[in-house]
């Protein structure tokens, strides 16, 4: 399903949304709601005779002594007719159902058939053991074609009656396609149990939901949910959890806020990852205050913040910048007894380091180590930072020796902050070098190194490796800012290179870029007699 064209993927989900936000047809007599299910076929397999009746009652006898070895020998005499029978006598015992069906596969593969498999499924979901019945789904799932996914669904289908089997079975195909992500699968069976009276469980829509949500298909999520209250699927905590993450991801907090509080109302007691869900969807929207208040109000339902809580909490304030905020709430973590993690640790260093305070994340990286929490690779990159915009450049280059020492391997972001220590000490020849080396490795600069390359490069007046880097940005359809480019520019002036001015207006042009004036310059530089002096009444 995943490997759909773009744009048939595309209609294919908004045909789906159509299915599900459109009324149901069927009844049970259980319901309100007009339901007229299909009834169920009542198949049966003909009788065995002759050489299959006795071979299935000797390989019967066989399996109910656990005589493995005399069964061996008659392993190449199996087909899938007589598997089918000899599953039908030992479906009371699902213990050796199972073993005698992984048998088979071992001995002789063939002689499984997707009646085997359905015959199986019903033995196993009858007796509860859905893990095993996933397993058994799982392995022919994974790599069936469409059509026989239609087929094996026709076979679980004609078994139904023959083994005596409960809805359960239908179940637990819907929920291993959620699990499996098997988006069109999931949803084509959810409508075929539908046809024939069965309805999924609450735990496998929230499954499927679930997956939805990691496909980011939160409007179809929302829409399966209304088709769960046509249904009469009682939600749970979990269920209207999802459905709030799913307010929250389309920006719709208020319409989050009311399922919160309707929770009561129909007897669900929010859980800490309710509280969680409405706390980072206010964090992400700037709400810190109200986002604080739902944390203080937790206690009210005898729930106490977690590390979600309080890495979100920190995270939220981090962002808005507001340090001082991010460090109570670190202090009321610690105070509850909540231990911090390396989420924690590494959101708050690289804070402190993208303000310049490197003092206060080298403390924050040396309590991490003596709380015994294993840097990694982004802890290595903020701590650098800090140093790196402090100047600090042989600090980081320990550190980076660290790194190597810890089998970490320095990443886009190591190289970004190595350089920008370069740039502060003015050393653009080191940083220059450590941009070459950066894209050796296979790592590409973002528009931030470029431009603080370039601006160092004008500081020192290498306006030739300016012009050529600012010629790299532009080949990797990246913009300089407007500063960056106004200290290109009033250096070339100042310099009084015609040929590199000549040179920077043709990249500009050929990006559509251009200063004030940009247009007269372009017009009048060419002529000699104007030489310099119309460059620089163009700024």
């Amino acid at each position: 399903m995943n490997n759909l064209p773009g744009r048939q993927f595309s209609t294919f989900l908004n045909s789906v949304k159509g299915i599900l936000t459109s009324p149901i047809g069927g009844n049970s007599g259980r319901r309100n709601w007009n339901w007229n299910p299909i009834p169920v076929p009542h198949r049966t397999i003909p009788e065995a005779r002759g050489q299959d009746l006795d071979f299935i009652n000797v390989a019967h006898s066989h399996i109910v002594h656990s005589d493995w070895d005399k069964l061996n020998a008659l392993s190449a005499h199996l087909t899938a007719f007589r598997v089918k029978h000899i599953l039908l006598k030992i479906q009371k015992d699902h213990v050796l159902s199972l073993e005698f069906f992984n048998w088979v596969r071992t001995k002789n593969l063939s002689s499984h058939s997707l009646e085997t498999h359905s015959i199986l499924l019903h033995i196993l979901t009858k007796n509860w053991k859905f893990k095993s019945a996933e397993t058994v789904l799982r392995s022919i799932l994974e790599s069936a074609s469409l059509d026989l996914h239609a087929k094996f669904f026709e076979a679980i289908l004609c078994s139904y009656r023959i083994c005596d089997s409960s809805p359960r079975v239908f179940d637990s195909l819907f929920k291993t396609y959620a699990h499996m992500k098997k988006f069109r699968n999931a949803t084509d069976t959810f409508h075929r149990m539908k046809d024939y009276g069965f309805l999924p469980t609450v735990e496998s829509c929230n499954a499927y939901m679930s997956s939805l949500l990691d496909l980011h298909r939160v409007d179809i999520a929302l829409s399966f949910y209304k088709e769960m209250q046509r249904c009469r699927i009682s939600p749970n905590v979990y269920t209207l959890n999802m459905v709030m993450c799913a307010f929250c991801k389309l920006g719709k907090l208020e319409k989050a806020v009311d399922m919160f509080r309707e929770m009561e109302t129909v007897g669900i007691i929010p859980t800490v990852a309710s509280y969680n869900t409405l706390i980072v969807g206010h964090c992400e929207n700037g709400l810190l205050g109200l986002a604080m208040k739902l944390k203080n109000s937790m206690g009210k339902h005898g729930l106490q913040p977690n590390v979600i809580t309080f890495n979100t909490l920190i995270h939220g304030f981090c962002k808005e910048g507001k340090l001082n905020e991010a460090n109570k709430v670190f202090s009321q973590m610690k105070a509850l007894n909540v231990c911090p993690t390396r989420v924690t640790y590494n959101t708050l260093i690289n804070a402190y380091s993208q303000v310049g305070d490197s003092g206060m994340g080298n403390r924050l990286y040396e309590e991490m180590l003596m709380n015994g929490i294993k840097p990694d690779v982004l802890t290595y990159n903020a701590v650098i930072l800090g140093l790196c915009k402090g100047g600090k450049t042989k600090k980081a280059a320990y550190l980076v020796k660290e790194l190597d020492r810890e089998n970490l391997v320095p990443n886009a972001s190591t190289f970004s902050a190595l350089i920008r220590g370069q740039c502060v000490r003015r050393n653009s020849d080191s940083a220059y070098q450590l941009y070459k080396s950066m894209i050796r490795c296979g790592f590409h600069p973002n528009e931030l190194t470029f431009n603080i390359l370039i601006v160092t490069l004008c500081k020192n007046g290498d306006f030739d490796g300016a012009v050529q880097l600012l010629g790299e940005m532009l080949d990797r359809s990246m913009l300089p800012d407007s500063g960056t480019l106004s200290q290109l520019w009033n250096g070339l002036s100042q310099s009084g290179n015609d040929q590199l001015t000549k040179i920077l207006c043709s990249k500009l042009e050929a990006k559509d870029l251009m200063l004030e004036n940009f247009d007269k310059y372009r017009t009048n530089s060419l002529r000699p007699e104007n030489g310099n002096e119309v460059f620089r009444q163009t700024l």
